[in-house]
């Protein structure tokens, strides 16, 4: 079953529910720039009220390496998303605090997927590309770009996924999760909870 992420979480009544609907983990977005971005401290009371077995996921985009471990420290983190320009030395560096990391791929129509596989992390997301912007924009990529992809490492496919083409993304791409934020929110950072179930419910194969 493939898994869900709900990315772009300020709000406890929003993570609540995401758990209830099935959601395998939650995103922070540690990034000032973002409009959904969240503090440590008030990530970290959100996180202490989420039941077990739910991972929790930092959202980076060019921040420094310990600036990424001690908000990794102090929120607990399962993993971090890096979601920027971060190269691959820059990756292999922050392996090394044993930090579970997924490397983040903006797709553009001229992609170039052959950069995919120098990155040995633990996990590849792939969303739109947009100029001056870090995901959370609602925009869909090519999804026959991957099509070329063959690497053993879970693929996360994201970038204006909905309850309307979630089954094809999962048809057509096989991903070993999928990521959504923009298209089940009422404004950023604010969940519709009526959208949030049927995206995650689809996605599930319900």
């Amino acid at each position: 079953m493939v898994r869900v992420k709900v990315c772009g979480i300020t709000r406890i009544e929003d993570a609540k529910a995401a758990v209830r609907f099935g959601a395998d983990a939650l995103g922070f977005v540690f990034y000032r720039k973002s409009p959904r971005y969240i503090s440590p401290s008030k990530a970290l009371k959100i996180l202490e009220d989420m039941p077990p077995f739910v991972s929790k996921v930092g959202v980076f985009v060019n921040e420094r390496i310990g600036a990424i471990r001690d908000i990794s420290g102090f929120c607990a983190l399962d993993a971090v998303q890096l979601h920027g320009e971060e190269d691959n030395h820059f990756c292999h560096r922050l392996k090394r605090y044993g930090i579970k990391i997924i490397k983040g791929f903006r797709v553009s129509n001229d992609f170039n997927i052959s950069i995919v596989d120098s990155y040995r992390v633990d996990g590849h997301l792939f969303d739109a590309h947009t100029e001056g912007e870090y995901g959370g924009t609602g925009k869909v990529f090519a999804w026959e770009i991957l099509k070329g992809l063959h690497t053993p490492i879970p693929r996360i496919v994201s970038g204006g996924l909905t309850s309307e083409n979630i089954g094809a993304a999962i048809t057509q791409l096989n991903p070993f999760a999928v990521d959504v934020s923009s298209s089940i929110e009422v404004s950023p950072g604010v969940k519709d909870h009526k959208k949030m179930a049927e995206f995650i419910r689809r996605a599930k194969g319900g």
